[in-house]
């Protein structure tokens, strides 16, 4: 139902980059006629040029059911003058731009606006992401679905209490993926160390992170229990848990330090 009303009201997404095409190439997988879809875009990509039945750049509808903000931060202010006048109505603004407030569109386009404030994260791009969504009090149950169905095409969804946990999900969620990068650099650069060519060292450390990721979502046990499920007494994993998880030098201390400096500066940011 809910996404019936997308397809007979439209969907104008506002911004087409990486995040945006990922998403967009998600919803034309799963069904929604290009016909349904405007995409506002000063540069747009080869891609999305390439695109059949796309509304490019074109006049939008008069009351789409979902607008999605999609640009950077930064670039709010100049784009959202095309659409204010969709502002106060029942056309739903869905923001993935990190670090803007629910606060900032009410200012924007009225507080009579329905706004959902969401958070993705770069593995989207091959479908594995996770959004964290929170909406205003204009924000039908209806309306909450229907933007949990748009962002499912590009991975899980999960709904947040207050906007204050934005800050901690970016800086879990939304900069998590960085953290894992650098840990599949630095396995590989250890790997090298001890003796490993370094073509065979990143292989081995892209899928060890990988796999090991895939086995924690869909293993019954919880990661605590995987772990001690590979750890044999006085074995090699035992070795390198001794360094690892040190509370004073291991990863305890050092993500903690790590996402709180995220969260901080995404307060700093918002604020």
């Amino acid at each position: 139902m809910s996404m019936e009303n997308v397809r007979q009201r439209g969907l104008v997404l506002l911004g087409c980059g990486k995040m945006g095409s990922a998403m967009l190439a998600g919803w034309l997988d799963g069904g929604l006629p290009a016909g349904s879809v405007w995409v506002m875009d000063p540069n747009p990509s080869d891609w999305l040029a390439g695109l059949d039945g796309i509304h490019l750049n074109a006049q939008l509808p008069a009351d789409p059911a979902i607008v999605l903000v999609a640009v950077k931060p930064q670039m709010i202010g100049s784009a959202l003058p095309a659409i204010t006048a969709l502002g106060g109505g029942d056309t739903v603004f869905l923001s993935i731009a990190a670090g803007t407030t629910i606060a900032t569109f009410e200012s924007l386009l009225g507080a009579a606006t329905p706004v959902i404030r969401a958070m993705p994260n770069t593995p989207a791009a091959v479908g594995r992401g996770i959004t964290a969504l929170i909406g205003n009090a204009r924000v039908s149950e209806d309306q909450m679905q229907t933007a949990e169905l748009l962002l499912a095409a590009v991975g899980q969804t999960l709904r947040l209490e207050a906007e204050s946990q934005m800050d901690a999900v970016t800086a879990v969620s939304g900069s998590g993926p960085a953290y894992v990068f650098h840990l599949i650099e630095t396995l590989a650069r250890a790997g090298e160390a001890e003796g490993l060519p370094a073509d065979l060292a990143m292989r081995l450390a892209k899928a060890t992170v990988g796999g090991a990721g895939h086995l924690a979502e869909r293993a019954a046990e919880d990661p605590a229990q995987l772990r001690v499920n590979v750890t044999s007494p006085n074995g090699t994993t035992a070795a390198a848990l001794a360094v690892l998880m040190d509370e004073a030098a291991g990863f305890p201390a050092l993500l903690g330090r790590a996402v709180k400096a995220a969260a901080d500066r995404s307060r700093e940011l918002a604020g």
